[in-house]
Formats: C-alpha cells, structure tokens, sequence
C-alpha cells in the first residue's frame, strides 16, 4: 500500500509540473507548414523581440481573402530559416505612383519597397533609400554574386548601389499579344505586325466585326500603349518628354514628344480614341479589365501561360516586336530598396537574398497560397496555377532563374530568358544615369506639369497637334530647357 501511495502521489506531483510548465510556455508547438497560420506558445513580447517583421511595400492587385493565411505560411517559413517576417503592404496599379511619393515625401516608416526608374533616382536624392553598397557585400555574399555585374552596374547612382535589382528579362523585349480568337476570326497576319501603323487594319476589322461597344484596344491612364516611349532613353528620370534615342550614337539629348516619330504615334492613338478603338473611359480608368482582347506588353517566351489564367483566356498569342535591348532604365525596371530609416538593414537584405535563393519562398511569393493558389507539380521547379486571383506580381520580388515554370510554358522558359538577355544591343547610353542632385525644382516642376495632361496624350483622348505644343511651352517653362541643357554635359563629360 506504502509503495502504490507513493508511485501516486509522485504521478500527481509530475502532473502538477507539466501544468506549470505548459502554462508559463515550457513547450511549444512547431511552426506550421501546411499553409495555416503558425503558432507557438511563447510570449508575444517575446516573439517579437526575437523576430523582427519588415514592411514591404510593393504593387498589385486585389487582395485576396486568403492572403494572410498566404503570408503567415511564408512568415512561418522565413521566420524558420533566418528570423525574419513581413508585412507585405499593396498598393494597387492606379494608386501605387502617389501612394509611393506619399510615404517617402512624409516619412511614413517602411523597411522595403519596390521601386523603379520612373522614381528611383527621384527617391535616392531626396534621401529615401539606405545605401547598401558595402552592406550587400558582406552581409549577403550569395545575393550579390548572384546577380550579374552589369545589372548591378545599371543601378548605381553617384557610384553607390541603393537598391536590389530583380535579375530577370533585365534586357527589354516588347510584344504585341492579341487573344487566339480574335486571330482567327480577322485571319490577323501577326508575324507581318511590327509598327503601330500595322495594328491599324486588325485593330479595325476587330471593332468593324465586334460592335459598337467593343474596344480592341483597352487602356488604362497610368499605362497607356506599353511601350510607347521605349526607343528613347529617359536616362532614369523616369520622365518621357526628355530622352535620347537609344540607337543614336551622337547621344543627343531631345525633346521626344516633339520627335516625327513619336508625333506620328500619337496622332494615330487619337485617331484610334476618335474611331472606338481606344475605351472612351481610358484617362480615367485605373484598373484593367480581365479578358482584354489586345495589349502590348513587355515580355519574355511564356509569359502569355499567366495572362491566360489572370484573364481567363484561352489562348493568348504573342509577338516579338521591339529588342531585346538593354538601358539603365530596364535595369531599373524592378528594384527593391531599403528604408534609409530602417532599423532592420541587415535583415530586409538577409530576406532579399532568401527571396533571392530560395525556390519554395520565391514560388509562395509569386504564387500565393499553396494547396490554394497553386500546387506543385516537379517539386519546386513546376508549379500549376489553381486560382487567378493572387495579386502580388512576380516581376518585382526578385530573380526568375530560382522561380518555378507554370504548366503549360516551356520547360527551358528561364533559359530562353536568359539567352534574350545575352542576345540584347545596348542603348548608346547604357550605364548613364542623370544626377538629379542640383536639378529637383525643374524636376519636380516638369513633372508636375507632364502629369497634368499625361493621361490625355497617352491614351490618345487630346489631339497631339494641339496639346503637345501646350505641353511643351509649359514644360519649358518649368525648366525643361534646364534640365535637357544639363543631361547633355552630363553625359558628354560621362562619355568622354
């Protein structure tokens, strides 16, 4: 009885201990991996001291409801692997441009954003962004032998490196992409369509054959045409009325909006506005609508597998029309870069590099939810898309050499990738950069100017004959004269 008293009472005495233990966290449960959301019964004073979470500021669409569970599996993941999480902020396509200039011009704390060259150089003279020159080299070797030379060379300014660049079609290559079914109805010629003044007739045998409300070539303000401007380097201002012709070997610095050629375009976009080619609702209209039945885009081989999904498509086709060609500014056509207020320096670059090098955390960031938005098909290397209404766009968040192929692209599409960067011409200017230090009242004065009739001109609502000589004086008078007068001694004294 003595012995079978005291195994008792020691069994209540261990049990008494485990409750003690469970209720002040002496055990805790794994992190999640199955997507849900990862728990642990530790302190959340605790947790958050140990592992910090970034802010990322970045572009897309819609939300999603599941995109938290989304992220917390990601979190989980890299909460694991390097101690580290975020907390992914979207700002949508029509937003991003002010939502961006917002938070930088207010100070508003982030640790990481996207950005490019439309606002990069913009955003580095006014001190936004943390120079990560030798920071990227110590703390993340991997990222930066990752990435070639020469695009890390393509983001520099004053010599330093402010930003990450997504090393993907760094190269430009430009397409026309028209839904299959159109192609056949019309008997559309695709291969034989190079210039804008080809889209003509197909464009209006489309609207002639569909109706009255049907707009075969759909815009959007902040877009337009992609790609209208590509044959001019805008030198990383980001600003198209001033650029220099990319095959131009006098590298001399011009008023584009006034070039013949571009004045050509766009009395053809008006004159498409005018006959219902072009929705009426163009200037205004801030969000794409799925199933658009032509764009043009700047692409790579493959790239037409997610359109068709995210526009519930049958089949899109694509043609190659313009590149690949490299500039400073297609190198900066993605870009993340870090607060200059972070306290998080070393770790939103730690998380870039994952970003950089993992392939099952860059597939979670392009794709979403998995079992959800996506399934793995060959492990991490292809994936099949399940739904369409993930919003974060793979292009901005880092490498497509680690990023897993969509069933139903081709197998080697990275490699074609790759070979479209090896195969590109050079702008005559590649590797410049305009120096904006001295230059951001005309700058900003410019831009203020070209954002108030820009969505008119580029989406061929204002008659260009009339508008772009008002644009002009006006421009002129903000300091255009200024700002072209110093790009050109920069770039004889870069070039000499």
């Amino acid at each position: 009885m003595k012995r079978a008293f005291k195994f008792i009472s020691t069994l209540c005495v261990l049990a008494l201990m485990l409750t003690v233990l469970a209720a002040c966290g002496g055990s805790k449960s794994p992190a999640a991996t199955d997507g849900s959301k990862a728990t642990t019964d530790t302190p959340k004073d605790e947790t958050s001291k140990d592992i910090p979470t970034l802010t990322w500021w970045t572009i897309g669409g819609q939300v999603p409801n599941n995109f938290s569970k989304a992220v917390d599996a990601m979190n989980a993941y890299t909460a694991e692997k390097i101690g580290v999480k975020v907390d992914i902020k979207v700002a949508s396509w029509g937003e991003w441009d002010t939502k961006m200039n917002t938070i930088v011009n207010t100070g508003e704390p982030f640790d990481i954003m996207f950005t490019n060259s439309g606002k990069y150089s913009k955003q580095v003279a006014m001190g936004a962004f943390a120079d990560i020159t030798d920071l990227v080299q110590s703390e993340t070797p991997d990222l930066y032998k990752l990435i070639p030379e020469k695009v890390w060379e393509g983001t520099k300014i004053g010599g330093k490196y402010y930003s990450v660049p997504t090393y993907k079609d760094s190269a430009l290559t430009q397409y026309w992409v028209f839904d299959d079914k159109y192609v056949q109805k019309y008997g559309i010629d695709m291969n034989n369509i190079k210039t804008l003044q080809d889209l003509d007739k197909p464009l209006h045998d489309m609207k002639a054959g569909e109706g009255k409300s049907f707009y075969p070539l759909p815009m959007t303000q902040g877009e337009g045409l992609n790609g209208f401007f590509n044959e001019y380097d805008d030198l990383t201002l980001g600003f198209p009325p001033i650029g220099v012709k990319a095959d131009d070997a006098a590298r001399t610095v011009v008023s584009v909006l006034e070039q013949p050629d571009v004045m050509a375009n766009l009395k053809l976009l008006h004159q498409w506005y005018q006959d219902g080619i072009i929705n009426p609702d163009a200037p205004t209209k801030t969000e794409n609508d799925k199933g658009r039945p032509f764009f043009a885009a700047q692409a790579f081989p493959g790239a037409e597998v997610s359109w068709q999904i995210n526009d519930a498509v049958e089949k899109y086709n694509m043609v190659q029309h313009y590149g690949p060609i490299y500039t400073t500014s297609t190198i900066q056509g993605s870009l993340n870069a870090i607060s200059a207020n972070s306290k998080y320096q070393k770790e939103a670059l730690k998380y870039l590099e994952l970003v950089n090098t993992d392939p099952k955390l860059r597939n979670m960031l392009a794709f979403g939810e998995i079992g959800v938005d996506y399934n793995n098909v060959d492990g991490e290397k292809v994936i099949e898309r399940t739904s369409d209404t993930w919003p974060l766009a793979a292009y901005t968040q880092g490498t497509f050499f680690n990023l897993a192929v969509t069933k139903g692209a081709p197998e080697d599409q990275w490699e074609q990738v790759k070979k479209l960067n090896d195969a590109a011409t050079s702008s005559t200017v590649l590797g410049f950069a305009l120096d904006i230090t001295d230059l951001q009242t005309e700058v900003a004065n410019c831009q203020a100017v070209w954002d108030k009739y820009k969505y008119e001109l580029i989406t061929g609502a204002s008659d260009p004959e009339k508008m772009v000589p008002k644009i002009t004086a006006e421009l002129k008078s903000a300091g255009m004269d200024t700002i072209m007068q110093a790009a050109q001694e920069q770039i004889n004294n870069y070039f000499k």
